[in-house]
């Protein structure tokens, strides 16, 4: 008994040392109160897993990643009368897993629009106005040139394909059949619709065929069904399309139109060529020829519109009888070329709206290219309508009434997402962030160099609503006790907290990378290299971070942690702030602590008396250990004000204590 007391002592007393000895290492005062704790924060990665042979350490694809490959051949009418599209999915895939397929899985997301769908229970708020979904009339493979019929389920916005024989691995192929025609909703279709205008309907036709799910190494077959805010995840490959519709109605689709001299004049022909030349936006079809059936090569019937985009996930098209059609030459790097156009009705004309849209889409795509990745399709289509701003590859939907700025900020971001996530195919449906947050962070920096600056800076815009400071933007939403986080599945976000979430938290993390953190050289190397590793390929978030703490040469572990996968708060306060000796030839002597869960590296500033200001930058070290740090200031002359993070750079939660007057 006596020599077990002993040792209870000898340990109590080695506790209460070693917490003494802390105490004073982080120079911690009585009176300052902090939630701060290192040895959380820079506790290990928030990710566990090592690297594999599929998704390696360093964030690349490994030696033996792999994903599958689908093609496509549509064939469909739209008919204007009966408010349908009607026609044929023939989908070539082929599984390059290391698992022999059995079934497969299709995305269904027309049938998001039916009564009883699960998307309507997400919310709470009940629509009124459904469609019937997708109307399978049939599903068949394809062998030999013979079509056998399949069994398959539909559940909710999922089609499950019940195959004969499995498909086998490594290489194999099937080849199905899909029949099948759908009800375009209205003005409640989101992101598909249709809308009266002035000289007739305009159609924006997305989703609107039989795709298939991803399967992929992270979880087999992702079956999470449309729910409505997490957006899409597919598979690339090439997609060959042909549209009918109407004699008078213009088609605007992804890709390249194939058979121009069958549904233009010669006249928009000979416009087309000028305009391919052209870094002035040339008018392909004007306000006074709509309406006038020479504008069209026939005034009777229909015509069938053909498109091919290679390399591409997805493809959509608009169409209506209501275009105006511009389009100028897009400059690339490496001396290539693509065509940025514009599709609008008269309401939208005009040098203050949608007449300078070309030019918006050009300029962006010319930026993104130069700095990130070059767009690699031949044409970019910028499309008036009520779907206000949605995108997929080589086409975007924009809103109807846009105007000056506001059109300029959405043409970017929504052209902006070729690169996130059509370029680099992330998943939409689970991780939002890395499609919304990363091009919200890259149409920052596109605002800030179009036109000089014409519609900058887009942080106190549409992504600081209040006009306020960037930082402080998110600052609400990170002390929100029921806040989710970053990492949350977008479906589970209300809406309260989807554009903070989901567009500019994570957009903010990254400026803080780029500016506050690594520095714009290292962070842009870093990002461009993610870019070109991901690029048509199926990134998850742990290779994003993977792949920016190698590029970099940071362990931004911490970062992740604390910004992704928690709401940590920051709160960096200047204690006090003196000369030394009452001296100020000495210098001045600064106690800062962290009070709160975050860190961040922090710049102090001190103006001195004639006016100048010095400025110290301060690691993340800084706080590897210390809750609290002390620091002398070099100074020659006497000093007014010594302040923590001069710029409002960092979301630091009090601003009220970062500043101290010196007398």
């Amino acid at each position: 008994m006596k020599k077990r007391y002993t040792c209870s002592v000898l340990l109590l007393f080695c506790a209460l040392a070693t917490q003494a000895q802390r105490r004073r290492g982080n120079n911690l005062p009585d009176t300052i109160i902090s939630n701060y704790q290192p040895e959380v924060l820079f506790n290990t990665l928030p990710y566990m897993d090592k690297g594999n042979e599929f998704h390696s350490a360093n964030g690349s694809p490994g030696p033996k990643y792999w994903q599958n490959r689908v093609d496509y051949k549509l064939d469909v009418k739209l008919d204007t009368v009966a408010k349908t599209i009607s026609g044929t999915d023939n989908i070539s895939y082929t599984n390059n897993s290391p698992d022999a397929l059995p079934y497969l899985w299709l995305h269904m997301d027309q049938n998001t629009y039916k009564e009883n769908a699960r998307s309507n229970f997400v919310t709470g708020r009940q629509a009124t106005k459904h469609t019937d979904g997708y109307q399978v009339e049939s599903v068949s493979i394809l062998q030999n040139g013979k079509a056998t019929k399949v069994n398959y389920i539909i559940t909710d916005t999922r089609m499950q394909v019940r195959l004969p024989s499995a498909v086998a691995a490594n290489g194999g192929k099937v080849n199905l059949l899909i029949r099948y025609h759908y009800t375009i909703p209205g003005n409640f279709g989101g992101r598909t619709d249709y809308v009266d205008t002035k000289n007739g309907k305009i159609y924006e036709i997305a989703q609107w065929y039989p795709r298939m799910c991803v399967y992929d190494d992270s979880r087999g077959w992702d079956t999470a069904p449309f729910l409505g805010s997490g957006e899409f995840y597919l598979e690339y490959g090439d997609i060959d399309y042909k549209v009918t519709v109407p004699w008078d109605m213009i088609v605007a689709g992804s890709g390249e139109l194939m058979n121009p001299q069958e549904v233009l004049t010669a006249k928009q022909i000979n416009l087309l060529a000028q305009a391919r030349k052209s870094d002035k936006t040339v008018m392909i079809r004007s306000a006074a020829e709509i309406g006038d059936p020479k504008s069209r090569p026939v005034s009777k019937g229909t015509l069938t519109w053909h498109f091919i985009m290679h390399n591409t996930r997805d493809v959509a098209f608009g169409a209506s009888n209501a275009y105006i059609w511009d389009a100028a030459r897009v400059n690339l790097p490496g001396g290539k070329k693509s065509m940025a156009m514009s599709v609008y009705p008269v309401e939208s004309e005009g040098d203050d709206a949608w007449g300078r849209a070309t030019e918006y889409l050009k300029g962006s795509i010319e930026y993104f290219s130069q700095k990130w990745f070059v767009y690699p399709y031949p044409v970019a289509i910028n499309e008036a309508g009520i779907a206000g701003g949605m995108e997929y590859p080589g086409i975007v939907f924009d809103g109807i009434t846009d105007k000056g700025k506001e059109l300029f900020w959405v043409t970017a971001h929504e052209i902006g997402h070729n690169w996130f996530p059509m370029i680099v195919g992330s998943d939409e449906r689970r991780f939002a962030w890395m499609d919304e947050g990363f091009n919200t962070f890259i149409d920052v920096y596109a605002s800030d160099v179009f036109n000089k600056g014409e519609y900058a800076p887009k942080r106190d815009g549409e992504y600081a609503p209040h006009g306020g400071n960037p930082a402080d933007e998110i600052i609400p939403s990170i002390v929100d006790p029921n806040s989710p986080t970053i990492m949350t599945q977008p479906d589970a976000i209300s809406e309260r907290y989807r554009h903070p979430l989901t567009y500019f938290k994570p957009a903010f993390g990254l400026i803080l990378l780029r500016e506050q953190i690594l520095g714009k050289d290292r962070f842009d190397y870093a990002f461009k290299n993610y870019i070109n590793k991901w690029a048509y390929k199926h990134p998850q978030p742990e290779d994003f971070f993977r792949s920016m703490d190698n590029g970099a040469g940071e362990d931004l572990s911490w970062f992740w942690k604390g910004w992704f996968y928690n709401n940590y708060k920051l709160d960096i306060a200047l204690i006090s702030a003196q000369y030394v000796n009452d001296d100020y030839t000495k210098g001045i002597k600064i106690i800062v602590a962290n009070k709160e869960a975050m860190a961040m590296p922090f710049t102090v500033e001190v103006t001195l008396k004639d006016g100048t200001k010095q400025r110290t930058y301060f690691p993340v070290e800084t706080w590897l250990q210390n809750k609290v740090t002390s620091y002398n200031l070099p100074t020659t002359q006497q000093a007014v004000n010594v302040t923590i993070d001069p710029d409002n750079a960092l979301p630091d939660i009090n601003r009220g204590n970062n500043s101290i007057n010196i007398k």
